[in-house]
């Protein structure tokens, strides 16, 4: 549901419509006795912090998270939120519930920059909110409705110095505009798909190559990084060991530093394995060409772009301003999919020209 656009209050409508228990509830039917806010009369009234709360839970895509929170010392029963950099994840460790693509592009879609609501009394968000970023200066661009005239959506800069930014160009779009640019661009992208599956293939392919051979180097000097450290820590570890026999150290300082080097010795371990699991991973390049593929072909089947199979395809989308005057009025759409960037359709037809707003025509530049 996060993926189609919905948000977390209209998830938390959606459950308490369809009777589903909410998480305290659910345990006490199964028995298991858990903390939070007895005096809840309804069993199926969702709050959208649950929501959230369950959209940011890794654990669901088979991993183990430790050291999520902290105390000071012992005596001290409070637990205090532990930076996520201090996290120690270990992945893969239990049957997941949640595929990680799909927890992934969640997580995308929520660090994405705040979206304002275009009127407090009607808060609307469109599907492309969250995709779209000033080809400029790199800022989101923020959703809008026109008033008095409410049929008129548009995007624009966050970052226009006319709304006290740094950006001189508005990079302003319509929203039916882009609706349009990329249901006519999918709709290209599925003749080359149907017309010539296996030329379709080899772009894919050769985008993919070059993703790989980019995460591939960076794995690499991953690993190397991490077995110099282990290395390191070895030494140091022999050296307090030395000085604790020569009497250098004393025995409580050396149990403190000894167990530190334990515990980034097996901290490096664990690490080393995912990268050389992810390395492995990217031996098999077909995961990512299957699922772009697949979700071109869903879009075959549907002939209409719905906020799920937009957020399935699309990475984000770089508008540009607006360049010319009169007929001559251009506009740069670059879009960015997902796993490959930008790709060349070979098929595609010619740019299209819309109607920015009655009379006044532009022509979209989508390469």
């Amino acid at each position: 549901m996060c993926i189609e656009g919905k948000g977390n209050e209209t998830i938390a409508r959606i459950l308490q419509e369809s009777e589903v228990l909410i998480p305290l509830a659910y345990w006490q039917s199964k028995g298991l006795k858990k903390g939070g806010k007895k005096t809840q009369t309804n069993p199926y009234k969702w709050n959208k912090s649950t929501v959230q709360k369950i959209l940011a839970q890794q654990e669901y895509c088979g991993d183990v998270i430790n050291f999520k929170t902290y105390s000071k010392n012992f005596k001290n029963k409070t637990r205090i939120l532990n930076p996520e950099e201090n996290w120690k994840v270990f992945k893969d460790v239990h049957e997941p519930i949640i595929d990680r693509n799909t927890f992934e592009t969640v997580q995308k879609m929520k660090a994405k920059a705040k979206r304002r609501a275009p009127n407090p009394k009607h808060a609307e968000k469109n599907m492309f909110c969250g995709l779209l970023y000033c080809s400029d200066c790199g800022s989101p661009l923020w959703f809008n409705v026109n008033h008095p005239n409410t049929d008129i959506k548009y995007f624009m800069c966050s970052n226009y110095k006319g709304h006290r930014g740094t950006c001189e160009q508005t990079h302003y779009v319509r929203a039916d505009s882009l609706e349009q640019i990329m249901t006519l661009e999918l709709r290209s992208l599925a003749s080359f798909l149907a017309e010539d599956e296996q030329a379709f293939a080899d772009i894919l392919e050769a985008k993919t190559n070059k993703s790989i051979l980019n995460q591939q180097k960076f794995l690499e000097t991953s690993i190397d990084k991490a077995i110099a450290r282990t290395k390191e820590v070895a030494v140091m570890y022999e050296k307090l060991f030395e000085k604790h026999i020569n009497g250098i150290v004393n025995e409580e300082s050396f149990m403190q530093l000894s167990q530190k080097y334990e515990a980034e010795r097996d901290e490096l371990k664990v690490k080393i394995k995912q990268y050389r699991d992810e390395l492995a991973e990217t031996e098999n390049p077909r995961t990512g060409k299957e699922q772009f593929t697949t979700a071109v072909r869903k879009f075959m089947q549907m002939e209409t772009l719905t906020p799920a199979l937009l957020n399935e395809l699309v990475e984000k989308i770089e508008v540009y301003s607006i360049e010319g005057k009169g007929k001559n009025r251009t506009q740069r759409i670059i879009i960015h999919y997902r796993f490959f960037g930008v790709i060349e359709n070979p098929v595609k037809e010619d740019n299209v020209v819309l109607e920015a707003r009655q009379g006044v025509a532009v022509e979209y530049l989508t390469a």
